[in-house]
């Protein structure tokens, strides 16, 4: 056995063991958006005043480990106050890369309180891939501990103490959530453990100050109950027209509906969104640039830059589009750098151009497949994780949106977590409605993979491809 300090706590560990694997065990949380492969470099570390990957380090002496400054910060807005004999309860969406909760009042309607927290099980990786590879190798035990430990300190930060919380996330989070398998949503033919809607003792779930938990139904094993509190979240398009949601994330899923119900689908979008396979990606957090307009730069927290987020990423692709730096094809002949030690390299423009093909893709393959055009949509609801912060005019520039649905497009922010809020008022029963969705397997379908090879090409000096 030999001696693991960590930033002052001495741990032991056994001759040939990962680095990583003792951290993660330890809960010393340090980032492996790309599952611990040693691609991204995320979870560099110091092991004796050296710099290593923990995911590659074999551990054969005793060794001082220093870990990068952690990155998970307590986000709480303050929305309004608590009346007198009010009835409250909380609604969560458990994101793949954030835990959102709010506090709601069903005496007066009203949400009272948000709090955010980055979802610990980025450790194991950034996508539900890397949940589920996880799962499948070690258990779902560690993956639902992590994250039950992580909803108490929420809970306990807002100070409350509920008779019921309702609940939505992709189809993986809500199964590593209920402590389920979920190592079947990674082989043929992905079938889930449930997808109908879950009750439970909240104790037996093991989350406190709380009465019972309700988990809402999904409708596939990739177009999970976010997907379904988000069309509840949505409003219902006038007469002869569609509506369409893109939920932007790992694994972008996609709806679009009118009044006699919809189609649904979901586009690998790759973890680009969420920071991984970018060099300096990181999630939008402080430190981060979050937007970057005629050379300036917008950074979360007015703090150095450590690295990129998604809307950073993609308004940078797009002045090097407009500038001839990046041409049709992706290609740019050199490094950009924004700032001291932050750089978008080349590889990080193909990791762009394969996720904004596949989204850009999924859209045009709904349309196709309901038999529409683009003047048929009325609205276009854009969700996720960072579409806060989106400028649409640069993700269409890019190729991530058609051109046709500019100014249909709103960026809706949480909406599986508002969707969530009107499910448990209970201001529309959406169970019903999306039980009648038919899901698209892009996987199988010709026409999206000939647009996918056609639209990772990016549109230069006006001339768009769509």
């Amino acid at each position: 056995m030999y001696k693991v300090r960590v930033n002052g706590l001495e741990l032991f560990a056994e001759c040939g063991r990962k680095l990583s694997d003792v951290l993660t065990e330890n809960r010393l949380i340090v980032e492996h958006p790309c599952g611990g492969r040693g691609l991204c470099r995320k979870c560099t570390v110091r092991v004796n005043g050296r710099e290593v990957l923990s995911c590659a380090y074999v551990i054969t002496e005793d060794i001082t480990v220093e870990l990068p400054e952690a990155g998970d910060v307590f986000s709480i807005e303050r929305l309004s106050d608590k009346e007198e004999n009010a009835s409250l309860f909380l609604c969560l969406d458990v994101g793949t890369t954030t835990l959102e909760m709010a506090l709601v009042d069903a005496t007066s309607n009203q949400i009272l309180r948000i709090i955010k927290a980055t979802n610990p099980q980025g450790s194991v990786g950034a996508d539900v891939i890397s949940r589920i590879d996880f799962c499948r190798k070690n258990g779902v035990t560690y993956l639902n501990k992590l994250l039950v430990d992580k909803i108490n300190e929420l809970i306990k930060k807002l100070g409350v103490c509920v008779e019921k919380m309702y609940v939505a996330g992709n189809t993986t989070m809500l199964h590593t959530f209920l402590g389920e398998d979920c190592s079947s949503l990674g082989v043929a033919p992905y079938t889930p453990m449930f997808l109908e809607g879950k009750t439970a003792d909240a104790e037996s779930v093991g989350i406190e100050n709380v009465g019972e938990v309700e988990c809402l139904p999904g409708i596939h094993s990739f177009v999970g109950a976010d997907i379904v509190a988000g069309l509840n979240a949505a409003d219902m398009p006038s007469q002869g027209k569609y509506n369409l949601l893109i939920d932007l994330g790992t694994n972008a899923e996609l709806a679009l509906w009118n009044a006699d119900g919809g189609i649904c689908t979901s586009a690998a979008a790759g973890p680009c969104f969420e920071g991984a396979n970018i060099s300096c990606g990181m999630s939008a957090v402080s430190g981060a640039i979050s937007s970057f307009r005629e050379g300036r730069l917008e950074v979360i927290g007015n703090t150095q830059p450590k690295g990129l987020c998604a809307t950073g990423l993609i308004d940078v692709i797009s002045a090097l589009l407009r500038s001839g730096a990046i041409d049709k094809t992706g290609f740019m002949a050199e490094d950009f750098s924004l700032a001291y030690g932050v750089t978008l390299t080349q590889e990080d423009v193909r990791e762009y151009q394969v996720a904004k093909s596949a989204v850009l893709s999924a859209v045009k393959t709904l349309v196709r497949e309901k038999g529409i055009t683009f003047e048929d949509i009325q609205k276009v609801y854009i969700s996720g994780g960072f579409s806060h912060g989106l400028n649409i005019k640069n993700a269409i520039e890019t190729g991530l949106f058609p051109a046709e649905l500019e100014n249909k497009c709103s960026v809706s922010g949480n909406t599986s977590l508002l969707g969530t809020v009107r499910c448990a008022l209970g201001r529309e029963n959406i169970n019903d409605f999306v039980t009648g969705f038919r899901y698209i397997d892009l996987s199988q379908d010709e026409y999206f993979s000939m647009e996918f090879i056609k639209n990772m090409e990016f549109c230069v000096d006006g001339n768009r491809q769509f």
